[in-house]
């Protein structure tokens, strides 16, 4: 089994990150599980609500003994720790969308949440060694519980990732929140470029590395 866990405690957004998964299921043979967490904040939008999720998810993981684990946040809270703590592989959606946009396209776009959020996601990439002058965020100015409400947030992301491709060149776009997880191939076929879901990205690396 592979555990996706939503580190905020929105069920709304859980549900999202399940549907965005489906498509895998198809094809997988293994099964895709997803869930959140209690009493964590009801959406990672700051350092500090990253920290605050971090122990609740440690000690759920511990407890699931899953063969594979995805934390579904793009800030990728306590990865480092539950890579150190656990025998089995775990992904952050965060690091797998962007590996898997560079895979795709020399320039990558990501739609931020917000323009706070910009900061931990450079920060991530600068730890996985790209190069920031390629890497260019736009943000829609969303809080995490609005990006599941199709009506308040697609035209923002729509309008987000024309200005990635058009502006900077984007080749390829990856969705900076797990709760924009279901509308990637709606935005993929309005931008005619690659769309990125970092849930989708880091359960097909987890498939890679699981017997079963």
């Amino acid at each position: 089994m592979i555990l996706v866990i939503n580190p905020n405690s929105n069920e709304a957004v859980t549900a999202a990150i399940d549907r965005g998964l489906a498509p895998l299921r198809r094809y997988a043979g293994v099964e895709i599980a997803v869930c959140g967490l209690d009493g964590t904040p009801f959406g990672i939008e700051s350092e500090a609500d990253g920290q605050a999720a971090v122990a609740p998810l440690i000690a759920m993981m511990q407890a699931a003994q899953a063969h594979a684990y995805v934390i579904a946040c793009y800030s990728d809270p306590g990865l480092a720790v539950a890579r150190e703590q656990l025998g089995v592989p775990v992904f952050g959606m965060g690091q797998a969308g962007l590996l898997t946009a560079k895979a795709r396209a020399d320039r990558v776009g990501v739609i931020a949440l917000s323009r706070g959020a910009i900061v931990r996601h450079y920060r991530m990439a600068r730890v996985l060694g790209l190069d920031t002058s390629l890497l260019y965020e736009e943000p829609v100015d969303l809080r995490v519980h609005e990006t599941v409400d199709r009506d308040a947030s697609m035209a923002a992301m729509l309008a987000a990732g024309r200005v990635l491709r058009d502006r900077d060149g984007a080749g390829a776009i990856v969705l900076g929140c797990a709760g924009m997880a279901d509308m990637r191939q709606e935005l993929a076929a309005a931008l005619a470029v690659p769309v990125i879901d970092g849930c989708q990205a880091a359960v097909a690396m987890a498939l890679g590395q699981i017997d079963g």
